[in-house]
């Protein structure tokens, strides 16, 4: 519920914080107080349109914070958790309106999209009025208020589910269709392509390849008659090695004679003869990698330029060929046994909305079943509320062609007001403070169904009096055993039955050079003189706070 509303800078409001408790909370005072200016302020941090003449004269921004006390599982928090919100405790919601016009809006002090905004607040909060007609000018509500009514939520969420599968199973099918329908249009040049893919035969990363094994091959081709030049020296008729062995030998038969002259020499020849040894076997290696038969090169260049020719051909990287070739493939391959797919596809389509069309059925049927308990209901609550001449009745037109995903019903309130009137929808029939009247007496019934845990009530009670609203207060209050409830009001029936009493009055600010809106807590006196002014106007008498008291007393006994 709300547990606090402060307002900084907003028309005449300057500086305003109220925390209504559980319960009903009635906000009274004269007319122009500034309750108006209040609930557009309330409205602007439940993401309501902003505008720079809400803020105070002089002041460059205007703030509006309304703080939530809500349980873990309630949407607005897992809506704000979906944002990635931080949501340990309070919900609060802020909005800053500048004078220029522009709006920025935070929840928990994260900035957020208005419309991210308007949407948590539609969760915390639903104001109704005599020219409020959110709740009840479009149909797809109404079905939403006959779903909570009947507890259907379970079956609303089942015939979701199927109609998703629809979709999904229509969905495929159109592709398929499409997809064959195209290979249908491009089959010989499909087959051709994929017949030419085929015997190219392309493989992945091929051209990487042959292009390496030619750049060697042309190269070894420049190197190799250096490598034969030198092959000939070391293994011809003239090579060191022979030569230098042969050296070798004699000087260490020599080596006894004078060792310390001749075995350095024979440590460096011998050393000399292994590198010798060991060039000649890598000439040796070199000459046979540079062996290759040149009809393997001219191959090797056939091969890459079908290789890219394809590749311009088909707009693709050569190494892209192989993955043509393939879905190629799979494409003759569909178009082949498409007949046989399509006909699955259609099956499984059919049996979606088949499956469909018996979970709406059933929604069908229950929404029906719930929309006669819930006109009854209201029935029952009209006489009270001075609507004892009037009808209250739900049109449900099924209509499988209409299908969507709430089912295959359209849903509508209708009323007839006075009887031999001819009946209508509530939104064209009902006049304003009959609409107020309807929307109370449909909270009051599904206040523990949907309902939104901060109800507002902008003067509901215009234009009644007595027994009516006494009746109205009497249905606040029971709607405030189960939700918390806002009501502006001029009726001091509907002030006696509140727990929390909140009186708006404009007082002069800055020694009397403007004119602010203040809000104040009443106690119990002044509760009662309150209740008293609103009984006797201008002239509060002892007989008005005689039956201010009597009207509080029968409040809290009844």
């Amino acid at each position: 519920m709300l547990v606090q509303l402060s307002i900084r800078d907003i028309v005449l409001i300057d500086r305003l914080d109220i925390e209504p408790g559980a319960g009903l909370t009635v906000l009274t005072g004269e007319t122009g107080a500034g309750k108006s200016i209040l609930l557009d302020a309330f409205s602007l941090a439940l993401g309501g349109r902003g505008d720079g003449g809400l803020v105070r004269e002089g002041q460059p921004q205007g703030q509006v914070t309304a703080v939530f006390d809500l349980p873990p599982d309630h949407p607005a928090v897992r809506a704000a958790r979906a944002a990635d919100i931080d949501c340990d405790g309070d919900l609060i919601l802020r909005r800053v309106q500048m004078a220029d016009g522009r709006t920025r809006a935070f929840v928990n002090d994260q900035p957020v999209a208005v419309q991210a905004l308007r949407g948590i607040g539609a969760s915390l909060v639903e104001i109704h009025g005599q020219h409020d007609d959110r709740a009840l000018v479009d149909p797809a509500m109404h079905r939403a208020l006959i779903d909570a009514a009947g507890g259907l939520e379970t079956e609303v969420a089942s015939v979701r589910a199927a109609w998703t599968a629809v979709r999904d199973a229509r969905a495929e099918l159109a592709a398929e269709e499409e997809r064959i329908a195209r290979a249908r249009q491009e089959a010989d040049w499909l087959r051709h392509a994929h017949e030419e893919l085929s015997k190219l035969a392309p493989q992945s990363n091929e051209e990487q390849e042959l292009a390496g094994r030619r750049t060697g091959m042309m190269q070894a081709e420049k190197v190799s008659t250096e490598l034969r030049e030198a092959n000939d020296f070391m293994s011809g008729d003239h090579a060191p090695g022979p030569a230098m062995l042969a050296l070798l030998r004699r000087l260490d038969r020599r080596a006894a004679q004078a060792p310390q002259l001749i075995e350095p020499s024979v440590k460096a020849l011998d050393a000399a003869l292994t590198a010798v040894d060991l060039a000649a076997q890598a000439i040796d290696e070199a000459l046979r990698a540079c062996d290759f038969n040149p009809r393997e090169l001219e191959r090797i260049e056939e091969r890459l330029f079908a290789l890219r020719a394809a590749s311009r051909k088909y707009a693709v990287p050569v190494d892209d060929l192989a993955a043509l070739a393939e879905r190629y493939a799979g494409d003759l391959a569909s178009l082949d046994a498409g007949e046989a797919r399509l006909t699955k596809l259609r099956a499984a389509a059919e049996e979606a909305q088949a499956r469909f069309d018996t979970r709406a059925a059933t929604l069908s049927k229950a929404r029906k079943k719930a929309a006669t308990a819930l006109d009854k209901s209201v029935m029952g609550e009209l006489k009270p509320l001075k609507l004892e001449q009037a009808r209250f009745m739900t049109q449900i037109t099924s209509d499988p062609a209409a299908a969507g995903p709430d089912g295959i019903d359209r849903v509508e309130f209708w009323v007839q007001t006075n009887p031999g009137a001819r009946p209508g929808p509530l939104m064209k029939v009902a006049s304003g403070g009959e609409l107020a009247r309807f929307m109370l007496a449909l909270k009051v019934i599904l206040a523990d169904r949907g309902s939104a845990p901060t109800l507002v009530f902008d003067e509901i009670d215009t234009g009644v009096g007595g027994a009516v609203a006494d009746a109205i207060g009497h249905r606040l209050a029971r709607l405030a055993a189960r939700v918390q409830v806002l009501a502006v009001t001029h009726a001091p029936q509907v002030a006696a039955r509140a727990v929390g009493h909140l009186r708006i009055a404009k007082a002069a600010a800055d020694k009397g050079k403007r004119v602010a809106t203040r809000v104040e807590p009443l106690a119990e006196d002044a509760r009662r003189e309150e209740i008293a002014r609103m009984l006797a106007g201008a002239t509060i008498t002892d007989e008005a706070r005689a039956a201010a008291r009597r009207l509080i007393e029968a409040a809290q006994s009844g």
